[in-house]
């Protein structure tokens, strides 16, 4: 990528406030890297955010968390100037943010038993503030011929997974990084989607069950391994090969030799939603 790569690198995880976003800001945090972290609500000690940063600054890195709306596009804007100006380079944006409608993520009823509300979370938060979130990277990545933009993404692509909205939402990351990729090409800047499996977070693990969504949850992803498969990802010499593309993370996990926290290695979930990646298409 024609980056020094000895120099701590730069990053911005956003929703890190828990679950998947704290656990990729915490893996990011213990590999070197500077962290920014966002999520609505407040950065003290005893916020959720705080304790993110908390966790990073014990990995031995610096974690700075921003309390930030990214609906909010004035707010998205300072959020990268703040980012922009104080260390003039940005090497990661994970677009972790999303926010869910009431009722379980709005999961538990067909589309025409949910409000028409429910587009403003899972669409807006979902898919829209991740594309403000990457032209505001990009034109700090670009001038700098290096970075990459990574989109939280899944299998609810390929199968039905929870709502409509949910997977019109993963889909439309997954086109967003395809067509990104196509117009980054040549700047030294990826775009990629990831596909994560299910994750352990600290809300599945509290409901005491074995399985979820007919995934067994001691093979689930550890949200520090998402964090780890990144890592490595932006560190790979062929990262560019792979601009624009989708790709799942426990075969990347494999493929880099890493594993969960226990030391196991979750499982893909390709076979059971029946096929590979969408994009870019065969």
């Amino acid at each position: 990528m024609g980056e020094d790569k000895s120099v701590a690198p730069v990053a911005l995880v956003t929703g890190a406030s828990r679950g998947v976003g704290k656990g990729v800001a915490t893996a990011l945090g213990a590999a070197g890297w500077t962290v920014y972290v966002t999520a609505r609500g407040g950065t003290g000690p005893d916020d959720r955010l705080g304790q993110t940063v908390a966790a990073i600054d014990a990995a031995g890195a610096t974690g700075i968390g921003v309390s930030c709306d990214h609906a909010d596009d004035d707010a998205v804007a300072s959020l990268f100037a703040t980012i922009s100006s104080g260390h003039g380079r940005l090497d990661l944006l994970v677009n972790n943010a999303w926010a869910a409608p009431k009722g379980f993520g709005g999961f538990s009823d067909r589309f025409w038993e949910r409000p028409i509300t429910d587009w403003d979370t899972l669409i807006t938060v979902g898919v829209r503030a991740h594309y403000v979130a990457c032209v505001h990277a990009a034109q700090i990545m670009v001038p700098r011929g290096s970075g990459l933009m990574v989109n939280i993404s899944s299998f609810g692509t390929r199968g039905h997974l929870h709502s409509v909205l949910y997977g019109m939402s993963k889909a439309a990351l997954d086109k967003m990084a395809f067509d990104m990729g196509h117009e980054l090409a040549g700047t030294g800047v990826s775009a990629i989607s990831l596909w994560l499996g299910l994750i352990q977070t600290e809300l599945l693990m509290s409901l005491g069950i074995d399985e979820f969504a007919g995934f067994r949850l001691d093979e689930a992803e550890h949200p520090e391994f998402v964090g780890r498969v990144i890592d490595r990802l932006w560190r790979d010499p062929s990262l560019l090969e792979n601009n624009g593309h989708t790709l799942v993370t426990a075969e990347l996990g494999a493929a880099y030799g890493l594993t969960n926290n226990d030391g196991g290695l979750p499982k893909s979930h390709r076979e059971p939603f029946g096929g590979g990646p969408l994009f870019p298409p065969n």
